[in-house]
């Protein structure tokens, strides 16, 4: 049965599909269908507007209306049932899982009787661990010690033509898109920050609105791990200049 009480309604022609109000609603009520941010749970949402202060188009609200209770037994549950979930995929990958999520340090190749680097095709990468997506990544890999830790938006590498001799070089290189990915990079930044010893933290991202999902969760990340970490943030035009 439906009650009246305070509930977030979310604008979805303002919305930019950045995923911030994703993780920022702690109980689940909010995910991005067709690249929008939906309430898709009225009992999930507790009505306190932790999305709110998130958005960076102001696409939401509270309002007072009709809605299913706020069913906190239920809310719990499905969380306990997504951390064990997590917890059972990280233990599948570490023991028998896809290779190509397992974290490793790559050798640089080398190119013999190569008398130039103009040539791109004789140019090595500067990626120097697998895997770089940040949902795939290990929190305490030992590529994270002491590591100089880049964050790029999955675009990034496409807009800007010297990017690996630019950005990732001498960097550990994690990439992502809020507005793609169905994760909280928050928590996973934050864990990563707490577990190693990073030395500085770089932010590539593109000059379109939803990208400040990925830098506003680099912030939050920083902040709540209380590290003192000098970070950077650099923005690309679509035609690939330094902002």
């Amino acid at each position: 049965m439906k009650v009246l009480r305070t509930m977030v309604k979310i604008d979805e022609e303002k919305c930019n599909g950045c995923g911030a109000c994703v993780t920022a609603c702690h109980e689940g009520a909010i995910e991005l269908v067709n690249g929008k941010a939906r309430l898709i749970r009225e009992d999930y949402c507790d009505g306190l507007g932790d999305c709110l202060p998130v958005c960076p188009v102001d696409a939401i609200r509270l309002e007072e209306c009709e809605a299913l209770p706020y069913d906190e037994q239920a809310v719990q549950a499905a969380m306990s049932a997504k951390a064990s979930k997590a917890s059972d995929c990280a233990g599948k990958t570490k023991g028998r899982g896809c290779p190509g999520t397992q974290a490793r340090t790559l050798l640089k190749p080398t190119f013999l009787g190569a008398k130039s680097t103009t040539n791109s095709a004789q140019r090595p990468s500067e990626l120097a661990q697998w895997p770089v997506q940040l949902k795939l990544v290990p929190v305490n890999a030992a590529f994270f010690q002491d590591a100089d830790l880049l964050l790029a938006a999955d675009c990034t590498a496409f807009s800007y033509a010297r990017f690996h001799e630019d950005f990732i070089k001498g960097r550990v290189c994690l990439i992502g898109c809020p507005k793609l990915d169905a994760a909280n990079y928050a928590l996973k930044l934050e864990q990563i920050l707490c577990s190693n010893d990073i030395k500085s933290f770089t932010v590539v991202r593109m000059q379109v609105p939803c990208c400040g999902g990925l830098e506003l969760a680099a912030r939050q990340a920083l902040q709540i791990s209380g590290k003192s970490i000098l970070m950077k943030v650099l923005t690309l035009s679509t035609d690939g200049t330094v902002l």
